[in-house]
């Protein structure tokens, strides 16, 4: 799926091993996930120590809920246009000692609503220059050759902390609580962000900066348009960042169907994250298979292969009242959805030019964050009007149509590169 043929053979994990910018690189990312998973869980057991006394739990729930969320469609993409002006081993450590000391404050300033929530937004807002500092970082730690293998293992253990980390936030921090009283929660978040940086200090990178007079004193509105008329231009690219958002759309959308086959099965509205948890472990196994075999499989259509694996996978769960069955084709979606996103990912670094990282893992950021929340405002009303077997097989129609538009673009762009 790649325009250029890898030109070593031993591209697995076991190279990348050996690598020490990128282990730390990745070290300290899997650490900074971890945080951000237990830093909302936290937020949440905080709530009722915060809420005023006539306010309903529901209600703080949902501004805390918007005081996270909110920094991500709105500094998604800003996060990106700075990234592409400062160092980015400066911006992924500041970030997390940023995140660190907000932490470790908040038992020290009074217990208002308002300042849980200025604390939220705060943490989620330094968190979106994060995220395009760390994707642009791979490029310059990981040769070319290295990619796929090097994305394979950053989506394996994003997910991981996904699901590690909502597995194990609330005993943890229980944990830490019961030796510290009333600081040790906020004592164990703060600690895992600074870390994070502690690790990921010793980096070098190799940045070559491209900004010169003409271009120095480009505000960030006229730069977010560069990197759009960027990727309006390379439809390779474009094209591959639209198969990740739709990617995410699916795994949004599955978070809302996970609760309604729950109740097929007569399961409890809880068991939910079983569903979601087992597509994590989908995807683990295939990044895995991707980090090992991906030099194998450059010129193979994955993403197609991943998209009609997932759509296969939805259609069939119309038909499933089995709990290890339904579990299974959660695995099987996972799959899928690693085919999709590991090359995709590793294509997007290998096309885009270093000057232009920053912009367009920023919108990248940007995009998916909304693919994230947007599918959740309408599935349940979908599920509520045409029923969940409907929406399941309608799902599966345009999951595998998109995988077949998006190919065959794709692949003509691919056959002009060649």
């Amino acid at each position: 799926m790649f325009p250029t043929e890898p030109t070593t053979v031993n591209n697995g994990f076991a190279a990348l091993l050996k690598n020490r910018g990128f282990m730390l690189l990745w070290i300290g990312q899997l650490i900074s996930q971890l945080a951000d998973k237990v830093f909302f869980v936290l937020m949440i057991a905080l709530l009722k120590l915060y809420l005023p006394v006539n306010n309903s739990g529901d209600d703080g729930r949902f501004y805390l809920y918007m005081a996270f969320t909110v920094p991500a469609m709105l500094f998604g993409s800003a996060g990106g246009v700075i990234v592409d002006r400062v160092p980015k081993k400066l911006i992924m450590v500041g970030s997390d000692l940023v995140r660190g000391v907000l932490m470790l404050l908040i038992p020290f300033l009074p217990r208002e609503f308002a300042i849980l929530l200025f604390f939220t937004f705060s943490i989620s807002t330094v968190t979106q220059f994060f995220a395009p500092a760390e994707q642009a970082s791979i490029p310059l730690l990981v040769k070319r050759e290295g990619l796929m293998a090097a994305n394979a293992l950053f989506s394996s253990t994003m997910m991981a902390a996904l699901i590690i980390g909502n597995a194990v936030a609330t005993p943890m921090l229980n944990w830490f609580e019961s030796f510290n009283k009333g600081f040790g929660k906020e004592l164990v978040v703060g600690c895992l962000y600074i870390l994070s940086a502690v690790i990921m200090m010793p980096i070098q990178f190799r940045e070559h900066r491209h900004i010169n007079e003409e271009t120095a004193a480009i505000n960030p509105w006229a730069e977010f348009l560069l990197g759009l008329r960027y990727l309006k231009q390379n439809r390779l690219v474009w094209n591959a960042m639209l198969q990740i958002v739709t990617l995410y759309c699916v795994f949004a959308a599955l978070i809302e169907l996970a609760i309604g086959m729950a109740a097929k099965l007569h399961l409890a509205p809880e068991e939910f994250s079983s569903f979601v948890a087992s597509a994590g472990v989908g995807m683990v196994i295939g990044a895995a298979i991707l980090g090992n075999f991906g030099h194998r499989l450059y010129n193979k259509p994955l993403p197609l292969i991943g998209f009609m694996i997932m759509a296969l996978s939805l259609g069939l769960f119309t038909f499933i009242d089995n709990q290890p069955l339904a579990l299974g084709l959660c695995i099987f979606l996972g799959v899928g959805a690693a085919f999709v996103n590991v090359p995709m990912q590793t294509l997007i670094q290998q096309q885009t030019p270093p000057e232009m990282h920053g912009k367009v893992f920023g919108f990248q950021n940007h995009a998916v964050n909304i693919a994230l929340t947007a599918p959740l405002l309408i599935t349940t009303k979908l599920v509520n009007a045409f029923g969940l077997s409907a929406v399941l097989l309608g799902m599966s129609v345009v999951v595998g149509a998109v995988g077949v538009w998006a190919w065959q673009n794709t692949r003509k762009v691919l056959q002009d590169v060649i």
